[in-house]
């Protein structure tokens, strides 16, 4: 290890100690257990065209839902298997020690829960791919019983209470995120005294506000990703690099 590198993970590891942090993480935290983040090479969006998943498409037509279902089947089958990686575990040793207030994701994954971080403590700005609801009444569907109709090559019906369509509770391209969690995520960000970000290319907006909120608040912004992000000429620590290799040595460094 580069001393320039132990240094930072020694200061790293000292303002942890120090608590009152907020962790902002995005899609490169759970590529370490398997999911490929769907921009990288590999990824899903390689077999699935972004454009075709719109909410104003899904709500178009009965074709445009097929294809969806498609992509959600394909993204089920993918993920159901991914298991928490040394990141999430961190992330949730953390926590045990008082040291964290919220997690903020990106993701849809629920990894973070699977590690033993207090769902409570969990804000999903995207919402979760494990669960289905009804855009009318916002009734829920376990995802295990739409699986089984798409692995049956089954239709997927509309929903039982009111007749409105059934839609994984993700937050698709055009969907407004949700406000409640939005609007919490936001005042967690001002009201930390660390802003740790991992695994987020900090491109995609209004998520990629949050550490700029943190920052005009004047607070501590560290950032851990394999590549730049737009951010870390502002940042007070950049890490380059693998999130589950950064996190475990500093958690030992503590």
């Amino acid at each position: 290890m580069g001393t320039e590198r132990e240094t930072k993970l020694k200061k790293l590891a000292h303002w942890l100690k120090d608590g009152g942090i907020v962790v902002f993480t995005g899609a490169g935290i759970s590529t370490e257990s398997g999911l490929s983040d769907f921009r990288s090479p590999g990824g899903i969006w390689e077999r699935f065209n972004p454009a075709d998943f719109t909410l104003q498409k899904f709500n178009s037509s009965a074709e445009r839902r097929r294809k969806y279902w498609a992509f959600y089947r394909e993204n089920w089958k993918v993920s159901r298997g991914a298991k928490p990686n040394r990141a999430h575990l961190a992330l949730a040793e953390l926590e045990k020690m008082g040291k964290i207030n919220a997690i903020v994701t990106q993701n849809i994954d629920g990894l973070h829960q699977a590690a033993g971080s207090s769902p409570e403590k969990v804000y999903e700005i995207h919402g979760t791919m494990w669960e289905v609801s009804c855009l009318s009444c916002g009734d829920t569907t376990p995802w295990e019983e739409i699986y089984k109709i798409l692995e049956e090559d089954k239709e997927v019906e509309n929903c039982h209470q009111c007749g409105g369509l059934l839609k994984p509770a993700t937050v698709s391209f055009g969907q407004s995120l949700p406000a409640g969690v939005l609007a919490e995520a936001q005042r967690q960000c001002g009201s930390c005294d660390l802003l740790l970000c991992i695994g987020s290319s900090l491109a995609v907006y209004p998520a990629a506000g949050l550490p700029e909120i943190a920052k005009n608040a004047g607070k501590k912004l560290v950032i851990i990703n394999r590549e730049p992000t737009p951010l870390d000429g502002v940042a007070d620590l950049t890490f380059r690099g693998e999130a589950g290799e950064v996190m475990s040595q500093v958690l030992e460094l503590m």
